[in-house]
């Protein structure tokens, strides 16, 4: 397994421990015998598109989208041309209201991503129509091994977590250099009673300018 950067260095270990070739070899039968999304040379764009150098802010999801067309391996976000999700509609609203950011005609965000935002899904695959489905085959252990590499970065992160799943992880977040930034998810059943009004966006900006980064250019409209 390679990913074409950094965290090939990182993970490599990873890949060839004994949870990995068993999640790897379901993995093959899922795609072969069942409808799975992403696409299997979609799965790693959280990595892809963001370096492990790169990395100034992290936003765990949950397992990725289970309708056709929408996951491409970045958590919230869906390609071009799609309609774009009531969680990332409710994401646009709190962005925009938090810095005034206009909201854009595209759910793709791969421009955060490209900005050093690691979306991060806690499950990487699931079964069209069947939320969770690939749930406790060990991308759980993947993807927690990721976020104690990513806690044990020097330059400060900020970790923002929406909803249990995420805050879940939060346990792994131990350096003391990192933000930590918690909300419920932004789920339409959940967005009014802890997910707005929060300022996630300017708070994850005004502290990494606090500790000498460059923020995050969250305008998705230009």
């Amino acid at each position: 397994m390679k990913i074409g950067n950094n965290w090939d260095l990182y993970l490599h270990q990873e890949f060839a421990k004994e949870y990995y070739q068993n999640l790897r070899k379901f993995l093959i039968e899922e795609y072969r015998t069942k409808v799975i999304y992403p696409q299997s040379h979609d799965i790693y764009n959280a990595l892809r598109y963001t370096d492990y150098e790169d990395i100034k802010a992290v936003i765990l999801g949950q397992d990725p989208y289970p309708n056709p067309e929408q996951a491409h391996g970045l958590c919230f976000s869906v390609p071009e041309g799609i309609r774009i999700p009531p969680s990332l509609v409710n994401i646009f609203k709190e962005l925009h209201n938090d810095l005034g950011c206009p909201f854009p005609s595209s759910g793709k965000l791969t421009k955060w991503a490209e900005e050093g935002v690691l979306l991060l899904n806690t499950v990487l695959t699931v079964r069209a129509k069947a939320p969770g489905s690939h749930r406790g085959q060990g991308w759980e252990i993947l993807t927690q091994k990721i976020i104690e590499i990513v806690n044990q970065k020097q330059d400060p992160i900020v970790f923002i977590l929406w909803g249990n799943d995420a805050k879940r992880s939060k346990h792994l977040i131990t350096n003391p250099r990192h933000l930590i930034l918690e909300g419920s998810h932004p789920s339409p059943l959940s967005a009014w009673s802890g997910f707005f009004g929060k300022g996630y966006f300017s708070k994850c900006n005004e502290f990494l300018i606090s500790q000498g980064r460059k923020p995050i250019d969250w305008n998705l409209s230009v």
